[in-house]
């Protein structure tokens, strides 16, 4: 699954800190889905999405 979560985070001017305490989540999870080597659960890709404000499909969509 693509994704822009590290273009999202950076408008915000957060850092992958940031952004995984803002989710209740580690650093290395926000590093693996921006690099996509791991695909958030659908519970946390819409905790994700609220958080950036937007749809799912604004920051994920399927290859």
């Amino acid at each position: 699954m693509k994704n822009n979560l590290a273009e999202r985070r950076a408008e915000r001017r957060w850092t992958q800190a940031d952004l995984a305490a803002v989710l209740g989540v580690s650093r290395q999870t926000v590093i693996s889905i921006e690099r996509e080597k791991f695909d958030p659960s659908l519970p946390l890709a819409f905790q994700i999405a609220r958080t950036f404000d937007c749809a799912i499909e604004d920051i994920f969509t399927a290859e």
